[in-house]
């Protein structure tokens, strides 16, 4: 029988595809270090689990569709920090920052439209874009410029008359960069003067590192009406699994449209969104330690990256991701011989082949993410075992 070709063109998640591997190394007992993926290992906040434990209706009713009033009042908070205010119109409560982006991909594209990214992306923008029959569209950024934004016509460039949105992580997974005041400049004029919208996936913003100040795309005053805001409460607050982000817009056509696909949805869980209304009383000292902890772990990565040959890596600002090209002439072929033919001492690492984070055929081939999600001690073997792997592996290939 016949499927759709939206799901044939679908890819599997190149951060999970080589999970087989994986398994079957530690089924002959090796210690895998597990470097491929974002699962922040910080504790959850325990008034996230407080308060769904003492949430007892009588009846577990659907909630609005637009998300509970408390939660939108946690989120608008947020952001009145941060010198923006949205009224409770204007945020939307979503199943995670993935919803939010696949809502938001729906209400801007008809079938065959295009959404701009700066690539490496996150991978799974690709398949956001499928599910509303859109496509990505990937400008090249590099490893040896940090990643940062290429200049204006660059982007301009790809620009056609199916072109509806710019889209950013900021800070970016999967590289890490945070943009400068001026690249975000840039984009403005570049959305402005082309009638497109910004659509700006900020769920990293709290992982800013050397002291940098992180500017946010509300900043751009004079765009405010076509910045579409993602964010979620996975990282900020180690809750992956709750599944709660947020899409926030002060476009009033946006907003009166994606309500159509809220409700159609019906709601966001009643009970996450008890858990994740209660975390607004997280004190600041949480953010602190959790953003030096993971400053620490990236300095281990940068100290460990830098002494192993022909790598080039330049030192991310946010996130907690590196992408790094290796003297390595196939990134998953390296990968899966990490997992299935070395180990030192019984141990042995799992990254992210970077392939899969472009949109460019053949980009990324030498590159690999990886997520500095471990602590630092476990996160300092790990880095040794990539050097020796790297080692091995050119050894075996002749490089």
């Amino acid at each position: 029988m016949r499927l759709s070709n939206r799901i044939l063109k679908m890819q599997f998640s190149p951060i999970r595809k080589l999970a087989p591997f994986a398994a079957e190394a530690r089924s002959k007992g090796i210690k895998v270090y597990f470097l491929n993926i974002g699962q922040p290992d910080v504790k959850t906040p325990a008034a996230f689990y407080d308060a769904i434990c003492t949430y007892r209706p009588p009846v577990l009713e659907y909630g609005d569709s637009q998300g509970l009033q408390a939660l939108q009042d946690s989120f608008i908070e947020y952001y009145k920090k941060l010198g923006t205010e949205y009224a409770r119109n204007q945020l939307f409560i979503t199943n995670g920052g993935s919803e939010a982006i696949i809502l938001t991909f729906t209400v801007l594209c008809d079938p065959g439209d295009e959404i701009l990214s700066p690539e490496p992306y996150y991978t799974n923008y690709n398949n956001f874009a499928e599910q509303a029959d859109a496509k990505i569209v990937p400008f090249l950024t590099k490893a040896e410029e940090g990643f940062h934004l290429p200049a204006k016509d660059v982007i301009t460039s790809k620009i056609t008359n199916k072109t509806r949105a710019i889209l950013i992580s900021n800070p970016s997974n999967p590289t890490g960069v945070v943009y400068t005041p001026e690249e975000l400049r840039m984009l403005a004029d570049i959305v402005k003067e082309h009638d497109l919208f910004l659509i700006s996936d900020e769920v990293y913003k709290e992982f800013v590192y050397d002291g940098l100040q992180y500017t946010s795309s509300l900043s751009l005053k004079d765009i405010e009406d076509r910045i579409i805001l993602i964010d979620s409460i996975s990282k900020r607050y180690s809750a992956c699994g709750a599944r709660i982000g947020s899409v926030a817009s002060k476009n009033q056509d946006f907003n009166y449209n994606i309500m159509k696909l809220l409700q159609a949805r019906l709601c966001a869980s009643a009970v996450e969104q008890v858990g994740a209304a209660a975390l607004r009383e997280t004190p600041d000292s949480y953010f602190e330690e959790t953003k030096a902890e993971y400053q620490a772990r990236r300095d281990i990565i940068m100290e460990g990256l830098a002494k192993i040959p022909g790598v080039i890596c330049l030192k991310p600002s946010g996130a907690f991701y590196v992408v790094a090209k290796l003297p390595v002439d196939d990134a998953e072929q390296f990968a899966i011989f990490m997992l299935s033919e070395f180990n030192h001492e019984g141990k042995t690492i799992m990254v992210a082949p970077a392939a899969g984070f472009y949109g460019t055929p053949g980009m990324g081939k030498d590159e690999i993410r990886m997520a500095y999600c471990i602590n630092q001690e476990a996160l300092k073997d790990a880095m040794h075992i990539l050097a020796l792997g790297i080692e091995a592996y050119k050894a075996k290939k002749g490089l």
